[in-house]
């Protein structure tokens, strides 16, 4: 970590260029973090704004710490102000590589030192997308008999971007796809089983779907293929899962949902088995720095017996099972 503020500070000085027989004080040139954390979210994200956003900062706040950091590079400016946002000009270019060489060091300390708490108690961070994100929600104090220690407080993101887990965006992921690389704990879920359905009773021949930029999700694909060869219009297009929930219920049209959505919900009836070429797989994505923490461990651990206690409820299977049960315990099913 050392070396790496002295790798900044030493820029800082070729930047500022200052005479050889003027060497720093003892204490000069110290930097804070936040100030640099602020000038890479700045460099990432365009605008004092956006960075603001991203780092849960008001944008006075932003700007005071540029300024801070601007100075200790002799107060020169590091970027260019444009009617678009903020750009890196030539100096804050050649900034970036050690002000990521900072930052990489500092949240490894954190990760280390959040992995070393032994207290099974604080909030767990999850970024996942909104079937997986509302399949844990309604976990939470519903039809389970697993149960999250009580000292841990879920954070659910959705988000259908990765978030930087290297960066602490998120303590872990529920994501369809694990990374190619990285430092990461990685390990299957389960899977979310899909059908097609309408509200009961209603003669909902129309479509449901997702919007013309979405079209190369899987269960869009899916559905534009049936509108092809079926010729049935498109009633609705619309971004989320709960759209298309509310939509089929009123009885708009049919379309694409979870299993575990579509086979609990008293206005609904499932039209088609469950769907292989668009049940959809998740994996637990972890830093493997933050593996070992307690709390996170707690979480990783709860997700698994979850995904394992209900796989018949997420495959589809337990509608199935219901069914031919409430046929075999029938007086006429002898019949």
């Amino acid at each position: 970590m050392e070396h790496v503020m002295a790798a900044l500070g030493g820029l800082a000085r070729e930047t500022h260029q200052e005479p050889a027989s003027h060497p720093p004080r003892p204490g000069r040139g110290a930097m804070d973090w936040g100030d640099v954390r602020v000038f890479l979210a700045i460099a990432r994200e365009g605008s004092m704004r956006a960075a603001g956003r991203a780092l849960g900062l008001s944008q006075p706040t932003i700007a005071r710490r540029l300024a801070a950091f601007e100075t200790s590079f002799g107060g020169q400016t590091l970027f260019d102000r444009l009617p678009e946002g903020l750009r890196l000009n030539a100096v804050g270019e050649q900034l970036v590589a050690a002000a990521e060489g900072v930052e990489e060091a500092v949240l490894r300390l954190e990760r280390r030192r959040a992995a070393a708490a032994p207290e099974l108690s604080g909030t767990v961070r999850v970024s996942t997308g909104e079937c997986a994100a509302g399949f844990l929600a309604r976990c939470l104090s519903g039809p389970t008999t697993t149960a999250l220690p009580s000292g841990i407080t879920l954070e659910l993101v959705d988000s259908r971007q990765t978030a930087n887990l290297a960066r602490r965006e998120a303590d872990m992921a529920l994501r369809h796809q694990p990374p190619e690389t990285g430092g990461f704990y990685i390990s299957k879920a389960g899977t979310f089983a899909c059908a097609v359905y309408r509200r009961r009773g209603a003669d909902a021949g129309a479509w449901v779907t997702y919007t013309e930029e979405q079209a190369h999700y899987e269960p869009a694909r899916w559905v534009q293929r049936q509108i092809k060869e079926t010729g049935q219009p498109v009633a609705l297009r619309a971004s989320s899962m709960l759209m298309h929930l509310e939509a089929i219920r009123a009885g708009t049209g049919r379309g694409v949902l979870p299993c575990y959505v579509g086979d609990g919900h008293p206005l609904l009836e499932r039209l088609t088995p469950p769907i292989p070429e668009i049940a959809a797989e998740y994996w637990i994505i972890v830093h493997r720095d933050l593996r070992r923490a307690a709390c996170v461990r707690a979480v990783i651990d709860w997700m698994k017996r979850l995904f394992a206690e209900q796989r018949d409820v997420l495959s589809g299977v337990a509608r199935e099972r219901a069914a031919t049960d409430a046929v075999s315990s029938s007086p006429l099913s002898c019949f």
